[in-house]
């Protein structure tokens, strides 16, 4: 750093690190989502199958999750500055190179390259922010990193949309090159570097176990949806490679003196407890993504862009609460506002499982603002109290922890979800269709008979439609009853969360 910016003032300087490093977030929290709407122009474009253009996707998830768990060891190897400016260089130049591909192979390749240089940019953000702040301020740094995490996913399918719509797929990517550069030459003038340990040594072995369970895990999720689950033998090999992966991280770290994943982290109850909530965000934020955009576009007829600026009142809710969750932080204990939190968003699904097709935006948008409002007070208590009693050695791989957690939640929520929906769909269609009989009285009203023959190719077309109809409703009513549980579940789990108490620097 040169002279000039070395004596700049303390409070500007922190406040352009945060600019650079909520940048980085938001930029690699965007891109988790804003390429899922443009699939299909891509698809043309790149002359590739429906299975093949899915891979876009599934590229990009598997290359972050497994890149994410050695962040801790890279970041303490070669200093957190350093691994931050090649990791933005690199998902810059990978989303140049995206928005460049010319056939599928190119696409998904450099995808890969993105997801791999992506993997670190929240994590280290998040550590970037915790060292720059006091123990008193951390709540307020985790409310501004929040803000990124959480609206990213959000606010992705409705930016996404209006730039393919407006311009083309390949706006999605190059909307990164003048983010990514402006966040490149903020870090390189404002941080400092962090003490190198040259003499640690990479555990190959534990990366590659858990880089075997964590893909493998993740392409089983995935991929489940498509080829039918366990009725596919590709699902059943991914199972076994990872249940295998993880059995031998765990043998392996458990019996070495320099395991990949520093495991005394663990011994920390308010870590745990993050991370178990981490997990329920995951779930939660994202499953119920992945069922109100159909939801709306699929039954409700809305454009896309529509349901994208609909969904975005989530984060208008999250975004108020995480600017008032510092605040109450000082006043209540953290585990009465992820309570409160979970009451909410438990209380909102709740409200869903009751919808119909004649559900009004201003219904939705109200009911995604509390809900986001509940997320937003978990979200911050939960980011703080993770890492308040952690010593700073630890906080990087840490933070990777914490973030694998979050992803690998929110793969199984959107599984798990789209899972149920789809059985649940098939399910309540033969129901219904048990109830289409000619001893039906109300398929003899004078008013049906006129409108809806079923006597006629036309009448019964007509009918199907309106079965498949409510049967799809059914189903998605049936996945928002599956969230509320979930989220009800975990509220004995508040019990375990202890205060914010300053950790030992």
């Amino acid at each position: 750093m040169t002279a000039h910016f070395a004596s700049m003032d303390p409070k500007l300087r922190r406040v352009l690190i945060t600019v650079c490093t909520m940048t980085a977030t938001v930029m690699q929290a965007l891109d988790t989502t804003i390429a899922n709407v443009a699939l299909p122009y891509m698809q043309g474009s790149l002359s590739a199958s429906l299975d093949q253009i899915n891979w876009v996707l599934t590229s990009y998830i598997v290359a972050a999750a497994i890149m994410t768990a050695p962040i801790g060891w890279l970041s303490e190897r070669f200093g957190r500055k350093k691994l931050f400016i090649i990791c933005v260089g690199g998902f810059t130049i990978a989303s140049l190179l995206c928005a460049l591909a010319q056939n599928i192979e190119q696409m998904v390749l450099f995808r890969l390259l993105q997801g791999m240089a992506g993997a670190a940019l929240v994590p280290l953000s998040q550590s970037v922010l915790l060292d720059t702040y006091s123990a008193e301020e951390r709540g307020q740094a985790m409310a501004i990193w929040g803000v990124g995490v959480m609206l990213g996913p959000i606010m992705g399918p409705t930016l996404g949309a209006w730039l393919t719509e407006n311009y083309s797929w390949h706006w999605v990517f190059l909307i990164n090159l003048p983010i990514g550069i402006i966040t490149l030459l903020g870090m390189w003038i404002f941080m400092d570097e962090t003490k190198k340990h040259e003499h640690l040594r990479f555990d190959w072995f534990g990366f590659v176990a858990l880089a075997v369970g964590i893909g493998s895990l993740q392409l089983l999720l995935d991929r489940g949806e498509q080829v039918g689950w366990f009725d596919s033998r590709e699902i059943w090999i991914e199972a076994i490679v990872s249940v295998a992966g993880f059995y031998y991280f765990f043998a392996h770290s458990l019996t070495t003196d320099e395991p990949f994943v520093r495991f005394e982290m663990f011994k920390d109850r308010s870590f745990i407890s993050g991370c178990i909530f981490m997990l329920v965000i995951g779930v939660v934020l994202f499953g119920t993504m992945a069922l109100v955009t159909p939801f709306m576009q699929n039954l409700l007829g809305y454009p896309i862009q529509t349901a994208g600026f609909l969904l975005g009142s989530r984060g208008v809710g999250t975004l108020i609460t995480m600017l008032a969750a510092p605040r109450l932080m000082r006043m209540v204990h953290p585990r009465y506002l992820i309570l409160s939190g979970l009451l909410l968003a438990g209380g909102t699904l709740y409200y869903m499982t009751g919808f119909s097709l004649d559900v009004t935006k201003t219904t939705i948008v109200v009911t995604s603002i509390i809900q986001g409002i509940g997320l937003g007070l978990l979200f911050v208590p939960i980011s703080t109290v993770a890492f308040a009693t952690l010593p700073a050695h630890l906080r990087t791989g840490a933070t990777a922890i914490t973030t694998l957690t979050r992803n690998i939640g929110s793969s199984i929520g959107i599984s798990m979800v789209i899972a149920n929906l789809t059985s649940k769909t098939t399910e309540m269609h033969a129901r219904l269709t048990e109830q289409v009989t000619p001893f039906n009285n109300a398929l003899q009203m004078s008013d049906v008979v006129g409108n809806m023959n079923v006597q006629t190719d036309t009448g019964r077309a007509l009918l199907d439609a309106i079965v498949a109809q409510q049967a799809s409703m059914l189903a998605y009513l049936n996945d928002f009853k599956l969230l509320m549980v979930l989220t009800l579940a975990v509220i004995p789990l508040v019990l375990i969360v202890g205060r914010a108490r300053p950790a030992p620097e």
